[in-house]
């Protein structure tokens, strides 16, 4: 492997050696928000006309799951290997900036899959969405990890202590995922919500990735697909740059 390989194999590594905290946890957390607002809103609750609450509601489930998860990946380990001082060890090598974020992002991206497809798996069996179009499902998916990845990316350099990283998870990360319909359709909100829902990048993910399940969406499926590469591409940029100059991490 070549250097980029090996810190992106160091990443999963890092990841999977406690697997039951970073991917059992999240799959766990998913089952129980299925179990209580399945239980209470099954069978009074239709979208899009015809889809179950239950159906309707795992795949805002998976992507809410891939979305924090990659998001914690990559933050949490800048966060802890700056504070315990074992960043320096891989600010010694010849490794590029590039190099740093496609490692980084590429193991977000691979946790965020990993308890994607783990939540899926359980939560399945409570409504049973469909696959009307498997591509955007992967598409939204993969961009959606890719893009809080590098946000993790972002919020790691930036924090200098764990304070900052849960202040920076409880209120940046937490409200957009949320605010993002993952439990609801936003044209049942009222008219001011739905515009300010419309602000959310993450409602663009989790709408175009619900849209892979049943052909249906609150907006096209391409203006979503075209907010989030905007999206990532900005955050990406941020991320890449801040590695490059050394931000908090070179003095």
């Amino acid at each position: 492997m070549n250097g980029w390989q090996t810190l992106l194999y160091k990443e999963v590594l890092r990841f999977w050696k406690v697997a039951f905290q970073t991917v059992g946890a999240p799959i766990l957390t998913a089952v129980l928000y299925m179990l209580i607002f399945g239980h209470v809103l099954q069978g009074s609750v239709l979208v899009y006309g015809q889809v179950s609450y239950t159906a309707f509601l795992v795949p805002g489930l998976v992507m809410m799951s891939v979305l924090q998860n990659a998001f914690a990946n990559s933050s949490s380990s800048l966060i802890q290997s700056k504070i315990m001082g074992s960043l320096v060890f891989v600010l010694l090598t010849p490794l590029s900036h590039w190099h740093w974020f496609f490692a980084y992002v590429g193991s977000s991206i691979a946790r965020g899959l990993l308890v994607g497809v783990g939540v899926f798996a359980v939560t399945v069996f409570f409504g049973q969405p469909g696959f009307v179009a498997p591509l955007w499902i992967a598409v939204f998916a993969i961009l959606g990890a890719a893009m809080l990845g590098a946000l993790g990316v972002i919020a790691g350099l930036w924090s200098e202590k764990f304070d900052q990283m849960a202040a920076f998870q409880n209120f940046v990360i937490m409200p957009m995922t949320f605010l993002s319909g993952v439990f609801y359709s936003i044209h049942s909100l009222p008219p001011f919500w739905q515009k300010v829902s419309h602000l959310n990048p993450f409602f663009y993910m989790i709408d175009g990735f619900r849209y892979g399940f049943f052909g249906v969406s609150d907006v096209s499926p391409w203006l979503s697909l075209g907010i989030v590469l905007t999206a990532l591409l900005v955050v990406s940029a941020v991320a890449v740059n801040m590695l490059r100059t050394g931000y908090k991490i070179r003095h």
